[in-house]
């Protein structure tokens, strides 16, 4: 049987603003509205924190611009828990860079990309002892696949065989057909035809983070995200083990001792939740080593050279896959020419030179320029004002009722787009009721179709698999789009099994979706990443995979 190449042709990853259903130390989710971050509550925690000594190797400070939402394995809609759930629970493989992967729990072999052997390292073990198992694995992977479980991944294990187009297993199994433990470090998994290497390897070997089979199993399905397993872990395969969550100010956590890749250098992490204007004073004060990138520990790009000067601090510019979207209630607007007219409406390109310093682009499509996928002769829609109305006036658009447009605060370049929208919209006589509320507050209305258009941000794998935001009945289609050109378009996309095959299915998704406009696509952002410079590991320019090395991280100290 020969090895699966693990060099593939691919770009680089980013994440959406993430939900926030915190975990509290009492297993309850917080009320939404409720201002856990308050400045009585900050000054609290702050006192709680050990203070950063230069002379001090053991202890890291990270700074979050977005709260954890999730420590729940099997459910995770959001980029800061998940890049959290990543110091303690691994994967089956790494991504070192976007066109890599590396064994992480495991190593997967295969002859014909449609079955394959995983191979579990002998010395990977859970933090109380016990051996990580075949049974963890397909635990892990039936969990998910579970008609009733609440989770985020069900297109992570889509492609394995006696699953739906959703990743959910058939009506009347109570196993997955694909998934066959041989013994105790070995499984077989089988697709449901041919798959791509790397749709396989992000989707199943990186995105899903292993849970322990012997923590979980005796939870009913349906109870797991409010158990004390999932809103407090405590037993742990990765490099460091949580402590505790202090809501919405800081995450603890200690290294694991006995973790088979190498015990950690660095004994201790806090992950420190603060707003970005609150990042740049505490590195200003020396309180921080680093930012967690990748639009959870974001700094505004307006006060970017705010941190390229404080000495001793190395800021880096990558480009990202990030995008920021005008999502549409398709319910509400099924009118194609309406929509378009929104998308002329909207100066794009004015948002990326003022707003963002030219920091960044005008998005054509969901896929920016970063991505290999992207089709380079698609243009984004020009603005024109003109006939924007034009095209409303046409298609009997109701001028005389108020769009009910959301922007979620957190984030100051999409809070300032949403006035500059509000204005353009002004100019071809259309008016908006603009309200702002915070993320999770937004994400359920958004759930609940309670609006009329809003700002989003999605995140994207390297894969170009976006069947969660856009197939009817996708876990993040909250724009109620059904559209069967769409639905079939991405099961030939995950059926394709190499780059030439599937790029051409994607250039004409990209432009099909153009077409009907479903969703306004807006611009893509850089990413930063800020450290001290005597942080030797940190975030890479493949900022998923910057966690792969954890454990060799290390603070050089003053002597």
């Amino acid at each position: 049987m020969s090895k699966m190449k693990s060099v593939l042709k691919y770009g680089t990853i980013v994440f959406a603003s993430s939900l926030f259903l915190s975990a509290c130390g009492n297993g309850d989710v917080p009320d939404l509205d409720e201002d856990a971050s308050s400045e009585e509550g900050a000054e609290e925690s702050a006192e709680s924190l050990p203070e950063v000594d230069a002379g001090d190797g053991s202890t890291l400070m990270v700074g979050l611009t977005n709260a954890p939402d999730s420590f729940n394995p099997f459910y995770r809609p959001g980029v800061a828990g998940t890049w959290i759930q990543r110091f303690f629970y691994d994967s089956l493989l790494v991504m070192p860079t976007a066109d890599s992967f590396e064994p992480g729990l495991a190593s997967f072999e295969t002859e014909d990309n449609q079955v394959f052997t995983v191979n579990i390292d002998p010395d990977a073990n859970w933090s109380d002892g016990e051996p990580v198992s075949a049974d963890d694995v397909a635990f892990t992977l039936n969990t998910i696949a579970d008609p009733q479980v609440e989770t985020t991944l069900g297109t992570s294990v889509a492609m394995i065989e006696g699953t739906d187009s959703s990743g959910v297993r058939e009506e009347g199994t109570e196993e997955l057909a694909g998934v066959e433990v041989v013994d105790e470090k070995t499984l077989t998994i089988t697709t449901k035809s041919p798959v791509d290497l790397a749709y396989l390897s992000e989707f199943l070997g990186f995105n899903v983070l292993i849970a322990p089979k012997h923590v979980f199993e005796d939870i009913e399905i349906v109870d797991i995200p409010n158990s004390q397993e999932a809103t407090m872990p405590s037993v742990f395969s990765g490099a460091y083990q949580f402590v505790e969550y202090d809501n919405d100010n800081y995450v603890h956590l200690e290294a694991n001792p006995d973790y088979f890749r190498g015990a950690p250098a660095i004994e201790t992490v806090y992950a420190r939740v603060m707003n970005g204007t609150s990042l740049i004073t505490e590195f200003q004060a020396g309180n921080l080593h680093m930012t967690a990138g990748g639009g959870i520990g974001m700094v505004p790009v307006q006060d970017i050279g705010l941190l390229e000067d404080i000495e001793g601090l190395v800021v880096e510019e990558h480009p990202s896959f990030n995008g920021q979207y005008m999502v549409i209630n398709n319910e509400k607007f099924d009118n194609l020419e309406v929509r378009q007219a929104f998308a002329y409406a909207l100066n794009r390109e004015l948002t990326v030179e003022n707003l963002l310093g030219g920091r960044g682009e005008v998005l054509a499509s969901t896929y920016s320029s970063a991505s290999p996928y992207k089709d380079d002769s698609l243009e984004p829609l020009e603005y024109d004002p003109e006939l924007a109305k034009e095209m409303l006036e046409e298609a009997g658009f109701d001028f005389d009722t108020p769009l009910e447009f959301v922007v979620p605060t957190g984030n100051a370049v999409r809070e300032q787009n949403g006035n500059l929208i509000e204005q353009w919209f002004s100019e071809i006589g259309v008016t908006v009721n603009l309200n702002s509320y915070d993320f999770p507050t937004w994400l359920s209305m958004a759930q609940d179709l309670d609006y009329d258009i809003g700002l989003m941000g999605w995140g994207h794998t390297v894969d170009p698999n976006i069947a969660s935001y856009i197939q009817t009945g996708g876990a993040s289609n909250n724009m109620a789009v059904s559209d069967p050109v769409v639905d079939d378009l991405i099961e030939q996309g995950m059926a394709g099994t190499d780059f030439d095959e599937r790029y051409p299915i994607y250039a004409e998704l990209q432009q099909h979706m153009q077409d009907e406009m479903q969703i306004v696509p807006l611009y893509s952002d850089s990413q930063f990443s800020v450290q001290v410079d005597n942080l030797n590991g940190g975030i890479k320019e493949y900022w998923a995979g910057s966690l792969h090395d954890l454990h060799e991280w290390t603070l050089d100290t003053e002597e």
